[in-house]
């Protein structure tokens, strides 16, 4: 009998007209998964879209502690969709050896617990399916019946999960695997950084809107670029006097999978390596851990 732990944080999945269902009333809802036992705990969570970095943080940890030091063969993390694909993530690049231990799978719903037809009971079972089937392939997001490898999963609506490429699908037959995963992460030690800015760059954009966010005290920035990774000219100058002052500016772009940061390099801009911009800002909270400006360049060019 293969261990699942259900982490249960509440939100759309567990919302009912007067109540919120626990972690237990959730898993009464769905089908036995043969071979799985499943141990519930709930923890107590902003709604989604006003999740913290701590919560983040606690989540990523009580993650891995379970696959570590419990010796579950997978964990199933509940979620609420708005900034999920960021926990998730954030839980990726936490993970480290956890990754071989079991199986990571974040889910949510888009409907209430009480609504008619509701999606929360069919993504649940398909996750607790998933998990212990998924080791060694890192966080994975388990929507409709598709598995997103957490590094390329994104919100492509207020109801629906994206990737490219999917990782593979699941149902009640098992999963199945139909891409490669990412590579893993580099690794990373301590607590990571909360003060990163992430900015959305506009033509005519002021110079000062960058200073503003190293002013407030911001310890790392994401600018959300266009195209390849391109940023308006006039914010060269403040991205090389952040760089001087040790504030590392990351460069991701709104199109995705950029791995260039234009011109904007040749004055100390960092590449995201791909990742969209709520994910780079994620990563560089991580990256910020190992040290200084290229320490983070360094991490990043072996993301």
């Amino acid at each position: 009998m293969r261990r699942v732990l259900l982490v249960a944080t509440g939100d759309t999945m567990a919302s009912m007209q007067d109540a919120v269902a626990t972690g237990s009333q959730l898993l009464s809802a769905v089908a036995d998964v043969p071979g799985v036992e499943v141990t519930v705990e709930d923890v107590m969570a902003e709604p989604s879209w006003d999740t913290t970095p701590g919560t983040m943080l606690a989540l990523a940890r009580r993650v891995r502690t379970a696959l570590l030091d419990d010796g579950f063969d997978g964990v199933v993390v509940t979620h609420g969709v708005d900034t999920l694909e960021e926990t998730a993530f954030l839980t990726d690049l936490m993970a480290g050896p956890a990754v071989e231990r079991g199986g990571i799978v974040f889910t949510g719903a888009t409907q209430y617990f009480d609504e008619p037809g509701t999606d929360g009971p069919d993504n649940l079972v398909d996750a607790i399916t998933a998990a212990p089937e998924t080791a060694g392939l890192g966080a994975v997001v388990c929507f409709h019946g598709d598995l997103h490898a957490a590094r390329w999963a994104a919100l492509a609506t207020a109801t629906t999960f994206a990737s490219d490429p999917v990782l593979g699908q699941v149902s009640r037959e098992g999963v199945t695997i139909t891409a490669a995963p990412p590579p893993r992460p580099p690794q990373a030690d301590g607590i990571p950084e909360t003060d990163v800015a992430l900015i959305k760059t506009y033509p005519g954009m002021p110079a000062e809107m960058l200073t503003a966010a190293a002013d407030a005290g911001a310890r790392g920035v994401v600018l959300e670029g266009t195209g390849a990774g391109n940023v308006p000219v006039e914010l060269f100058i403040p991205i090389s006097e952040l760089t001087e002052w040790g504030i590392p500016v990351v460069i991701a772009s709104r199109a995705g999978r950029a791995t260039s940061t234009g011109l904007a390099g040749k004055v100390g801009a960092i590449s995201a390596q791909g990742l969209r911009p709520g994910h780079a800002r994620v990563a560089l909270m991580v990256a910020l851990t190992t040290g200084g400006v290229d320490a983070v360049r360094s991490w990043f060019a072996r993301l």
